[in-house]
Parts: structure tokens; sequence; C-alpha cells
């Protein structure tokens, strides 16, 4: 890959801390096994809540929950909820009635009254035959105050730039992260900032693929090993983790207003706090960025 040129951002000393860019999603929560760490799986989803409530972290993203799942966050929600709760739409075919409905109830789930953003959860619902009407709905949705914003989570192939400037959301989610810098390379995601939209970064540890060891990485990524193992050895010389990098890259991103982790236990969580609350690594982040299109390809692993 050539060397990218990509100016680094540095904190100045009166800003405020870039732990209130964070958010974080339901993602990873093992609300579907019996124990986690012995433990219930309601109380440790409890416990990570409390923690993201007292770090002040702004967005909590339960894109893509079951209902029962939504029901057992909504018992273990901190009162009164200080999060910006996001939900994502059910399928556009089953008709923009039944989006609505769900969209309701699974706020009633959650015992919110209200969400600070309803997504669309991929690109492609907006093609379909019933695209538009999904939109219109939403739309509709917002002018009734049953959301504040309405979105479109997104991949780098969907052409997120051209989606923003058709549908003119009022936040656009996409993947960004140290090794898949493309959508910054490229001027995406600060145009899309620049037409007044909010731009929320997911998978910003390419799943998990940066705190990897090189040597454990799956057969498929095996081409990708040898830029990912440099990308380590960097991130050690500058006496920094693969943690504190990947979050001081996409926290220091002016064009980003949230970066969502995703995270399985109140330990990780409190990993990821510190982490993002300790100064920004001085690294060359261009050295970091990788171009194989199967480690970038979201197909490749599951959402991050």
């Amino acid at each position: 890959m050539g060397r990218i040129q990509i100016r680094r951002q540095r904190t100045a000393p009166h800003m405020t801390s870039p732990v209130t860019k964070l958010g974080f999603d339901s993602g990873q929560f093992a609300l579907d096994r019996v124990s986690v760490r012995g433990r219930p799986p309601q109380a440790e989803v409890r416990d990570i809540l409390e923690i993201a409530a007292r770090s002040r972290l702004s967005v909590f993203d339960i894109a893509g929950r079951s209902p029962q799942s939504e029901a057992a966050i909504g018992q273990v929600l901190p009162r009164p909820n200080p999060f910006r709760i996001c939900i994502s739409t059910v399928r556009a075919d089953r008709g923009p009635d039944l989006v609505e409905a769900e969209a309701r109830a699974a706020l009633q789930r959650l015992g919110a009254d209200q969400a600070d953003c309803i997504f669309v959860p991929s690109a492609s619902e907006l093609f379909g035959p019933h695209g538009l009407a999904l939109w219109d709905r939403l739309k509709a949705m917002k002018d009734q105050g049953l959301t504040r914003k309405i979105g479109i989570s997104c991949f780098a192939s969907d052409d997120p730039l051209g989606l923003a400037r058709r549908f003119r959301p009022d936040v656009v989610q996409a993947p960004a992260s140290l090794l898949d810098q493309r959508l910054i390379v490229d001027g995406t995601l600060a145009a899309i900032a620049g037409l007044g939209m909010e731009v929320h970064l997911r998978s910003i540890f390419l799943n998990g693929l940066l705190l990897l060891p090189p040597d454990r990485a799956p057969n498929h990524l095996k081409e990708a090993a040898a830029r990912i193992s440099k990308a380590r050895r960097l991130i050690a010389e500058g006496r920094s983790d693969p943690l504190q990098a990947a979050l001081g890259f996409a926290l220091s991103r002016p064009e980003a207003s949230v970066v969502l982790v995703s995270v399985t236990s109140a330990a990780e969580l409190n990993a990821v706090i510190r982490a993002a609350g300790s100064p920004p690594p001085d690294l060359d982040w261009d050295e970091m960025a990788i171009d194989d299109p199967v480690a970038l390809d979201p197909r490749a692993w599951a959402a991050a």
C-alpha cells in the first residue's frame, strides 16, 4: 500500500476528555448464555451499564438485539436513563406499519420514551422495492418525536457519501480503524461531516484483528498478517499497546462525533475507558493501514 498522509490529531490542553466521544453497543453482550464467568449474564450487563453511566459514555447502540435481549437490557438500564439510545429497524419488506410498531415495542421494552436515533441497519434496505416507504416512515416517526434522529448504518463498499447525499440522514454509522483507513483517506467521512451529519465510527478494532497476535490469525487472513505484525511492532516501539493505539486513532479523528466499542464484560469496558482516557500515543498512523481485501471484507468477520 502506498504511503498515506494522515495528519495526526493532538489533544489540546484545554479540550474535554476524548472519553466524551466514546459510545458502546450491545453486540457482544452475552445475554444468551447461562452464565458469564460464573455470574448471571444480566448481572454482568448491569455492571457494564453502571460503569458506562459513571464514565459518562454518550451513545448506547442496541441495534440488532432480540426482543428478549431488549427486555433484559431494559430491566438493568440505570434510571433515569443517562444514554442516547439507538435502535435499528426491522426489514423494510415487512412494511412501514410493522417497522414503526416494532420500533415502538423496542423502546417500550427498553423503558425509553424516545430514541436518540433509529438506524436503517443496511444500505441495501433502502434500495429495495420497500426502501423509500421505509425512509418516509422514519422521517414521519422523527416528526412525531419517536426519535430525535434517523440514520443509516453502512459499509465502506456502500458508497457512504452517496447515501448521505441522496437520503440526507442525521447520522451515518460506518467502519474505520487504525487498520482500515479507507473512508478517512479518501475524504468520505470528512465530506459527510461537512454536510452537517453526525459520523459514528464502528469496528474500530477491525473485529478484533488488531488485538489478535498475527500467528493466531485465521488462515484466510494470513496475507494481512505481515501488515498486522508491522503495526503491532510500531505500536510497541511507540510504548503503547494495540488497545490504546486503536482508541487513540479513532478518538482523535475530527470527522467522528461518536466512537463505538463492543465489550463482553465490565472488565473489558474498564480497560477501554482507561485506555481512552490516557494521552494518545505519538504514532505514525499512516504506516499501519492495510489494504488486504479479505481482511477488510465485512463478510469475513462477525460485526465488531
